[in-house]
């Protein structure tokens, strides 16, 4: 087995992320298996119950795991699917030790940092690496190196390093390479967070740098000179408008020929699907096929909170060769207003995010009818699912005070916790998480957008439609065209093309399960109902 660390120095959000993403895509272009370790050194068991303002968007795993969202990254460029296994945090690591304390596992010893939690940490990297039979494991460690809390996992590989074959593992490290005003690139930083990492025992083989533009030459030989590495070790990584690119830009700086060469694999014959990937992308940006969609959402002032949804647009907006600019609305902005035409003026389609809390629900929900009753191109997702299934029974069916009782008590929840869900106290135990099974209808719209009976889509949710209003909101048009196997779990909602040109809500993501070169169903078929309304308007008369 290979092994490829990944740290990063000078300052968070460099994108190390991206940057293993990258590796692992150049390594399966050129044949070779993959396998990818996200470690997290918060004390969180998981990310799902952090704040979206501090960390992004929770992303979820076939598993159920709720994850960073770099492991987004990595499924997307990879293409693999992963669990919680290949997410590492610190609570997850200290978990099993003291659980194995307890039992009395450690006959006696005292438990310490080293070598209790170095070696869980080791065990846990090695287990997901053979288990998977990949010829290569790429490991982020996240954070910055000389936060007290990586301490463990870098202490961890230092010994991974000196008990692997001296071919088989390989560091690299991301750092800044930052302009002064005289638009110098300054080195002192990078040669900075090599010395902390160095201090630590480690010694980067290959050095990324990011900056706003390529580094000059002279500065490659300065930085490779004062850290200790080879001139064609020091990559340059500069800002690019599109992250997929960021792949072709390490190659053209010869990242791949100088990791084949240190970890002796031999250069296979390599795929270009994904260099055809970024040119139609390049080519859309340029076309004349532009599409404008509102995104309704309660942490809109933070794209990174619904990351993956406009990555899943980028993927659709790709095979469609068009354009897409968002347009980011705080739903809270919309319940302060009487009307919402202001809000979507000029927009081609409106979509609604998941989210959970009565923050913003009414801003939603009036986005959903302004969608319906204008026509507009509309996408529910997970909450904005369950506010149509809400305006619906609203405006639709007439039961004024419908809502959900996750928001507040009400005499119509069409929204509720099932039965069986209300058993269970402890919260958190009726969430619903990863991958589970979908069953279309037969002759709907969902069933065009799959051409399938039965799909598998990533859930996180934990209120579902009552099933005492499933014969109140299926009327004029309305009908609920997926279901779980029993029936009783309603999974999507549409309008029927004969009244409405497309109105498509899910209650799970497909957004998680989108890929650069395999657009999500839903997202396709939404951008392209965009792009009929956006050439309709075109034609009409001025």
């Amino acid at each position: 087995m290979k092994y490829i660390v990944v740290t990063g120095g000078v300052m968070s959000g460099l994108g190390k992320g991206i940057t293993m993403a990258s590796i692992g895509r150049i390594l399966k272009d050129h044949g070779y298996k993959i396998v990818p370790i996200k470690i997290d050194p918060y004390i969180n068991i998981d990310a799902g119950t952090m704040n979206p303002y501090q960390h992004g968007e929770v992303y979820v795993l076939g598993d159920g795991a709720e994850v960073d969202l770099d492991l987004g990254h990595y499924e997307r460029f990879m293409d693999v699917d992963l669990g919680r296994e290949h997410n590492i945090t610190t609570g997850v690591v200290y978990s099993a030790v003291i659980e194995r304390e307890r039992k009395g596992e450690y006959l006696g010893q005292t438990v310490q940092i080293i070598p209790h939690v170095t070696n869980e940490i080791k065990a846990r990297i090695r287990g997901v690496a053979e288990k998977s039979g990949a010829d290569v494991c790429l490991v982020e460690v996240g954070g910055t190196v000389g936060d007290i809390e990586s301490m463990p996992f870098l202490e961890a590989v230092r010994q991974m390093k000196l008990e692997e074959h001296e071919n088989d593992f390989l560091f690299v490290h991301v750092t800044l390479v930052p302009f002064t005003t005289l638009r110098e690139q300054k080195t002192k930083p990078t040669q900075h967070s090599v010395k902390a990492l160095r201090e630590l025992g480690l010694q980067p083989d290959i050095i990324v740098c990011r900056g706003k533009e390529a580094l000059k030459e002279d500065v490659k030989e300065k930085i490779a000179m004062f850290c200790n590495v080879r001139k064609e070790a020091v990559i340059s990584a500069r800002d690019t408008e599109d992250i997929y690119e960021v792949p072709l830009l390490l190659e053209r700086e010869g990242i791949s020929t100088y990791i084949m060469e240190k970890l002796q694999l031999e250069q296979l014959k390599k795929d270009h699907a994904w260099d055809r990937m970024v040119e139609r992308r390049r080519k859309s940006s340029y076309g004349d096929k532009l599409i404008s969609v509102a995104i309704v959402g309660k942490y809109a002032e933070l794209e990174d909170s619904y990351l993956s949804i406009k990555e899943a647009i980028k993927h659709a907006a790709t095979e469609l060769g068009c354009k897409v600019e968002t347009k980011w609305i705080e739903a809270e902005d919309l319940e302060e207003e009487k009307e919402a035409e202001s809000f979507f003026d000029g927009v081609h389609g409106i979509l609604i995010p998941g989210g959970f809390g009565v923050r913003g629900a009414e801003g939603k929900i009036k986005s959903i009818e302004y969608a319906r009753e204008n026509k507009i191109p509309f996408l529910g997702l997970c909450f904005g699912f369950q506010l149509a299934v809400i305006e619906a029974a609203r405006n639709v069916a007439g039961l004024k005070d419908a809502n959900s009782s996750e928001l507040c008590e009400t005499p119509h929840p069409v929204i509720d916790l099932l039965e069986e869900q209300k058993e269970v106290v402890e919260k958190g135990g009726t969430m619903r998480l990863g991958d589970y099974e979908v069953f279309v209808r037969r002759d709907t719209l969902a069933a065009r957008i799959y051409r399938k009976k039965k799909i598998v889509e990533r859930h996180r949710h934990r209120y579902e439609v009552n099933p005492a209003y499933i014969e109140w909101i299926e009327r004029e048009g309305v009908i609920f065209s997926g279901t779980d196997r029993s029936g009783t779990r309603m999974e999507i909602l549409e309008i029927s093309p004969d009244g409405h040109p497309f109105f498509l809500a899910t209650q799970f993501h497909p957004e998680f399960k989108s890929r650069p070169n395999k657009p999500s169903p839903p997202f396709r078929a939404f951008l392209e109902a965009c792009i009929n309304l956006s050439l309709k308007k075109k034609a009409l008369p001025k």
